[in-house]
């Protein structure tokens, strides 16, 4: 199916306008014309009918008794009765007269239209006192005059009042088109832009335009290029990352079994199991955590909520740092007091704070002290951290990112999965370096039901 025009729309918009405002406006104009064109001429017919009643009522009390033959011109016809004489008639007669003729008739002039075979006719009647004295009473005056010089007049008016609005709607159709089409050069020109923008030419940017009706459509088309941008820069990322972590354990697989089968060492059958089952762990933990962390972040992992009691969960996470605490001489202190219980899902919780506390007690230099903050608000694990700076922030969450080389076992995952299970919980998680080079984390899990009990 062919793809709407822009300049038909436009012209249609246009043609349709013209046709609903000129056309209402010539409405108006025409009522008005032929208001006042009526007006007028019921005006000069009411003129013409007194002028006509009072010398045909004199004539007719003149002692000659002079019979009137009609007013002149072929188009009007009268009918005068007036009290003691005879009805006075146009010759020829009125062809038609309104209905109440001669009865209904008085001081205030009575209008009325009548058709008659081809003809339109206009007639007032009114009744007035016959001047003179020498024949006293009230005359009653029918004047007939026909409207065809008028209704011709009304309906050339109409001619060009209707032809005004068609003739603005057809030039509409014409003429819009090709402004229409003019006026979007700028925009065939920024669409020939984009067009040459893509993934293949990273960095490429839009220039503005100077139009203030598309320049926010290039600062937004500007903003999504960042994005994707930065989009394809993480995928890069992220699979040049997967790649050296798959390719390495592999390569350490495959290094081990031909070492072995070459130059054997001598070492035990269950020693060299113990050391592929090693590897296999690290590569099957990658490849674990890889999948937890798309399932976050694609919303398919959906938190199972139930109440947790926090204070021996929390005790347990505790529990497997002892061993990388005891190796390194690091003081691990517990501050504060945490709820009884939270609403959560303890597994994506347990991402969340053992790869914080695991991070702080890997990093933290050896002897230092990492303190974890308890309150009813949510929990905060500080520690020393020389090596990082206020930019490494910003890289925390990446996918693969390490700030040191990697330990064994460590593929650069704990905290894109801890961002994504906090992001999926809604706890609000934090980082930052304080003058005295300490990072503190903050996980903020106030949004989360918590009972109002507390542990003592």
């Amino acid at each position: 199916m062919k793809p709407a025009s822009l300049s038909a729309r436009v012209t249609v918009l246009l043609a349709i306008v013209c046709l609903l405002v000129l056309g209402g406006g010539a409405k108006l104009m025409d009522w008005r014309i032929d208001h006042e064109l009526s007006s007028r001429f019921h005006q000069n017919l009411l003129d013409q009918a007194r002028a006509l009643g009072s010398m045909l009522a004199q004539e007719q009390a003149a002692p000659s008794g002079h019979v009137v033959a009609g007013p002149a011109g072929d188009d009007a016809w009268y009918e005068l009765r007036c009290d003691g004489t005879p009805p006075q008639r146009s010759d020829p007669p009125p062809p038609a007269v309104p209905e109440g003729w001669p009865d209904n008739v008085d001081a205030k002039p009575r209008y009325a239209r009548l058709g008659h075979h081809q003809h339109h006719l206009d007639t007032v009647r009114l009744s007035f006192a016959r001047p003179g004295s020498t024949a006293p009473g009230t005359c009653r005056l029918l004047f007939v005059q026909d409207r065809h010089s008028l209704d011709e007049l009304m309906l050339a008016f109409d001619w060009i009042l209707a032809l005004g609005p068609l003739l603005a709607a057809a030039i509409a159709l014409i003429a819009v088109p090709l402004v229409v089409r003019r006026g979007l050069r700028p925009m065939s020109a920024l669409v020939d832009h984009m067009g040459r923008i893509g993934p293949q030419a990273p960095g490429q940017r839009l220039a503005p335009i100077g139009l203030k009706e598309l320049d926010p459509l290039v600062a937004r088309f500007n903003d999504v290029l960042a994005r994707m941008d930065d989009g394809l820069a993480r995928e890069r990322q992220f699979a040049s990352g997967l790649a050296h972590e798959t390719r390495t354990r592999l390569a350490e697989l495959r290094a081990l079994a031909e070492v072995e089968a070459r130059y054997p060492s001598g070492r035990s059958l269950p020693d060299l199991l113990a050391e592929i089952g090693s590897i296999g762990a690290e590569l099957e933990a990658t490849v674990t955590a890889l999948l937890l962390l798309t399932r976050l972040q694609s919303g398919l992992e959906q938190p199972q909520w139930q109440q947790l009691s926090l204070a021996p969960w929390l005790e347990r996470q505790l529990q497997r740092q002892h061993a990388t605490v005891a190796a390194r001489g690091i003081a691990l202190v517990i501050q504060g007091t945490a709820p009884a219980e939270l609403h959560t899902d303890p597994a994506l919780l347990e991402v969340i704070v053992g790869n914080l506390l695991g991070n702080a007690c890997a990093y933290a230099p050896e002897s230092d002290t990492v303190r974890l903050s308890i309150s009813e608000r949510g929990l905060a694990i500080d520690n020393a951290a020389f090596g990082l700076t206020d930019a490494d922030l910003a890289s925390f969450g990446q996918r693969f990112w390490r700030k040191q080389l990697p330990h064994a076992g460590h593929a650069g995952l704990g905290l894109a999965l801890t961002a994504a299970a906090a992001r999926a919980l809604g706890l609000a998680l934090d980082f930052r370096l304080d003058p005295q080079q300490r990072l503190h984390a903050t996980l903020d899990w106030q949004a989360a039901v918590i009972r109002e009990t507390t542990t003592p």
